[in-house]
């Protein structure tokens, strides 16, 4: 008889039908944000469109789904940790596996934009053109120092979450409240929030993740969902929030915690609905392709729109004043050039997506490789959300992350147990196309 064939682990299709919908929604939003103006006197501004619309913000409250990636983040890293720990795999490999996934597409982004830029910069392009293409990499580089933020501390938030999960979670929310509450005095710990945030809401993940099967009912959820905005509309009416929830992303807020917490209760609560409607084989394959690809996709959109963008200013190309009626029929348009310019993207960088694995063979990288690279990814980052992004630190930016991922190297493969089971120590890991859903 042959050797019996390693099971895979079962895919979450909710989750990626989750994160398929985040990601769309995203792209399609921003194409209705980005709006250069050249004025007059040649100089260039961007107007964020949706934002100066009066029927926006009540809106934005339904479709910020920024907090629900941080709770799928959160369902899906919770239980790579486990699979890993319980292979013998460390936290310095979990780091390492996750810095990878991460980096390896967003170093190639800077790299081709830095050079991309520079290149436009010689040939004459104005100055203002290219600071404004420069910005479009601002919004994909935070989420990335967030995500990452929130992904490096899983084995530590694991261990506080089996003790007490609901004790982790209300002491990430105080430390949340209590640099909301300083953050008048002290404007730079509003940042901190990147962290205390971020982890509060992946936080909601790990209690979905580890719910018992029917468990929250209905009704509890139903609950959750209702009291989380009735919270949200009190702090925003007295005023201690503003009720703008794109203001309240950047630097984050206890606002966002409490969407996350509506979002996370309304995603269990709509589960068994969303499992059949991903169950669908079509729906599986475009969720699975797009989710196989979704960093890369996130990553480049933005500021392939801000280059496009920017690009028509120079050419006689018609441009509508933004928020008019033309304006708003040619978003269709605009958003069809996007994935125009996404496809031949996907095709160059999207397999540096893949999972770097190395032979058996290969030894693991000392403690020291893997924090060093944490510490040269986070200073760009850290340096573009407090003071913006600039050419220079597009950069700098591009030649810390390549450096990042020469430190990280590959990531050593383990032996398959004998009877090849992957949640067994030393199991191998799923490959493609559940790497997505279910690395490391």
């Amino acid at each position: 008889m042959g050797v019996p064939q390693p099971q895979q682990p079962a895919r979450d299709v909710v989750i990626d039908l989750a994160r398929f919908f985040c990601l769309a929604l995203v792209v399609v939003g921003h194409t209705m944000m980005v709006s250069p103006v050249l004025h007059p006197d040649g100089t260039v501004t961007t107007e964020n469109t949706l934002a100066l619309q009066d029927w926006f913000e009540p809106i934005i409250w339904i479709f910020m789904v920024m907090p629900l990636f941080f709770v799928a983040g959160g369902i899906t890293g919770l239980q790579s940790w486990r699979r890993l720990k319980a292979r013998g795999g460390t936290g310095l490999e979990f780091a390492q596996a996750r810095l990878l996934r991460l980096i390896r597409p967003a170093a190639a982004l800077l790299a081709v934009m830095f050079a991309g830029l520079w290149a436009a910069r010689l040939s004459g392009v104005e100055p203002q053109v290219v600071e404004l293409i420069v910005t479009g990499a601002g919004m994909p580089l935070w989420f990335l120092a967030a995500y990452l933020a929130a992904q490096l501390n899983i084995p530590l938030l694991t261990t506080l979450h089996e003790r007490s999960p609901w004790l982790a979670l209300a002491g990430l929310t105080a430390l949340v409240v209590a640099v909301d509450c300083l953050r008048g005095a002290l404007p730079l710990l509003a940042y901190a929030n990147i962290l205390f945030l971020w982890c509060a809401v992946q936080q909601l993940g790990f209690i979905l993740a580890d719910a018992p099967a029917g468990k929250p009912r209905a009704s509890t959820l139903v609950a959750v969902i209702v009291a989380s905005n009735l919270l949200l509309g009190l702090v925003t009416g007295l005023g201690l929030y503003r009720g703008n929830m794109l203001v309240n992303l950047n630097p984050p807020n206890f606002c966002l915690l409490l969407l996350g917490a509506a979002q996370a209760a309304a995603l269990q609560l709509s589960r068994p609905a969303l499992t059949g409607a991903a169950s669908a084989r079509w729906v599986r394959a475009v969720v699975g392709l797009a989710g196989r690809r979704a960093m890369t996709v996130y990553l480049w959109h933005l500021p392939l729109l801000a280059a496009m963008s920017g690009l028509l200013l120079l050419t006689d190309f018609p441009k509508p004043s933004a928020g008019t009626a033309e304006w708003w029929w040619s978003r269709p348009l605009v958003l069809l050039g996007i994935i125009a310019l996404l496809l031949p993207v996907l095709a160059v960088f999207g397999r540096l997506e893949e999972r770097p694995t190395a032979s058996a063979r290969s030894r693991r990288r000392p403690a020291a490789a893997v924090v060093t690279a944490v510490v040269v990814v986070f200073i760009p980052v850290a340096d573009a959300a407090v003071n913006g992004l600039t050419l220079a630190l597009l950069g700098g930016g591009a030649v810390c992350f390549t450096l990042a991922v020469l430190l990280l190297g590959r990531i050593p493969a383990r032996a398959a147990a004998p009877n090849g089971t992957p949640g067994a120590p030393g199991g191998p890991l799923p490959q493609a196309p559940l790497s997505a859903n279910v690395e490391p």
